[in-house]
């Protein structure tokens, strides 16, 4: 039951909307260069006004990815907690396993 719950929880995070948000910032990285090389002194508006926008667009995308991630914590916790509360003996025998491996792996790096 635990490993259907970790396999159905471990999907990574959108990995469209990560590439897409990487492309934005990478574009909007050659933009300011753009801004700095052909305008020292600011004097070119519509870079500055298409850097604006790009810049906008990175923040929104960035906001999307935060909330997609934050729903998807939350939900994948209400689960975890239902698994527990449906099965508790064996959610405390399966901590008490970890708790056990993690205690001897580390026992034996620190020798």
């Amino acid at each position: 039951m635990v490993s259907a719950f970790i396999m159905k929880n471990s999907q990574p995070a959108s990995r469209d909307a990560t590439d897409t948000f990487l492309s934005d910032l990478r574009a909007l990285v050659a933009e300011a260069e753009k801004l700095l090389e052909e305008s020292p002194d600011g004097a070119d508006k519509g870079i500055g006004d298409a850097l604006r926008a790009r810049l906008d667009a990175a923040q929104e995308r960035l906001t999307d990815i935060y909330d997609g991630a934050r729903r998807q914590v939350i939900a994948t916790g209400k689960h975890a907690d239902k698994a527990i509360r449906e099965s508790p003996y064996q959610s405390l025998a399966i901590a008490a396993c970890v708790g056990l491996l993690l205690g001897v792996f580390v026992g034996r790096r620190s020798k």
